[in-house]
């Protein structure tokens, strides 16, 4: 179940539920549901979507891979569409299981990586342990197609295309294609192709519009067309005015296109939209300072501390900044503090010499 204060951000387009009414679940669980991922966020729901995105994408299945590991390491939990559903009860759990993921791995010979990433897409009956002996025929099917050339991403695709996923347990997949694809799946009788590039007809509601426009903005971001990614953002926030995360990414962006003023303007608005949005107050911080507002820089900094006291980027631009305006002690004791949330970066060796520093002019004063 959903606790409540829980931040679920989602990654991807939702294949099997609406965003707006997931939101609404959500919302009256006490928890809050978010577009993206921010630190407050503690859930991360992958969307099948993402699967018809990779594969049409230049970088393929990677990008997801990259992107579950970095979820995971941030230390948040991580659940599929289905498992999402079934936290909010709108989807009934399957049969008493018993096999654990280690257990599935031994015996069905199914890699690790791939078992924990065709759960987080719902290839199985369930999307996490303990898993049932559906599961592990699934499982060994899928092991076998892996090892004819298959890859995970190819089966999570197809596998939706034939109805709920343990149907499959009674059929044998094969790997090809009569249509010259070697990627497809398809059924020993012959007559259903399981075609992944099908996968997902979710019509053109205004969900659909707003997550094509979201990931077309987040592409025009990542490759640095801030301009354009700037207007598909603002194309976004008319659809959906609440949308925080799209108004920081946006700010982001016109910061990028040294648009400062407007920048300024959507991280206001993205903190007004969230307060609790520590990002948005760093990223302002760091505009503020950039414009040698100081007075401004340091209370957004201050206000990000007191968010999250484990957000060590905040504590170190603080400190940097007590530095620079003569308040050594005041520097001294914020990089002390950055260096019990980091002891090991780059950042920490900046640290230390700051305390280094202090330290011997307090001596040299002193004297």
């Amino acid at each position: 179940m959903i606790v409540p204060g829980a931040v679920l951000g989602v990654v991807g387009a939702l294949a099997a539920f609406p965003l707006r009414l997931a939101a609404r679940e959500v919302e009256r669980r006490h928890a809050e549901l978010r577009r993206g991922v921010t630190r407050r966020t503690t859930h991360v729901v992958f969307g099948r979507a993402l699967l018809a995105k990779a594969a049409t994408s230049r970088t393929g299945d990677a990008e997801i891979e990259r992107r579950v590991k970095a979820e995971r390491e941030a230390g948040r939990t991580l659940t599929s569409e289905n498992g999402f559903l079934r936290l909010l009860g709108l989807m009934k759990a399957p049969e008493a299981s018993s096999l654990s993921r280690q257990s599935l791995i031994d015996q069905s010979r199914l890699a690790g990586d791939d078992l924990d990433l065709l759960s987080l897409f719902d290839a199985f009956e369930h999307d996490a342990e303990p898993y049932s002996f559906r599961d592990l025929i699934l499982a060994r099917k899928y092991a076998g197609l892996i090892a004819s050339g298959a890859s995970w991403g190819a089966i999570a695709r197809s596998v939706h295309r034939s109805g709920p996923v343990a149907s499959l347990t009674a059929k044998s997949l094969n790997l090809g294609s009569q249509h010259g694809r070697p990627d497809a799946i398809y059924l020993d009788d012959g007559t259903s192709e399981l075609d992944g590039q099908l996968l997902f007809d979710l019509g053109s509601s205004e969900d659909d519009a707003l997550e094509e426009l979201f990931a077309e903005a987040e592409a025009a971001e990542e490759e640095g067309r801030h301009d354009d990614a700037a207007a598909h953002y603002q194309r976004c926030l008319a659809i959906d005015p609440s949308d925080a995360i799209a108004a920081f990414n946006r700010a982001n962006c016109l910061r990028g296109a040294a648009r400062v003023a407007e920048a300024a303007h959507d991280y206001a608005r993205a903190i007004k939209l969230d307060p609790g949005f520590v990002e948005a107050w760093f990223n302002l911080a760091g505009l503020m300072s950039d414009e040698g507002k100081v007075a401004s820089a340091r209370r957004h900094l201050q206000k990000a501390i007191a968010l999250d006291k484990t957000y060590a980027d905040p504590v170190f631009n603080l400190a940097r900044l007590e530095f620079d305006a003569g308040n050594l002690a005041e520097a001294r004791r914020l990089w002390v503090r950055y260096l019990e949330l980091d002891a090991d970066s780059e950042w920490a060796r900046l640290a230390q010499k700051g305390v280094q520093f202090v330290d011997l002019h307090m001596a040299r004063t002193a004297g």
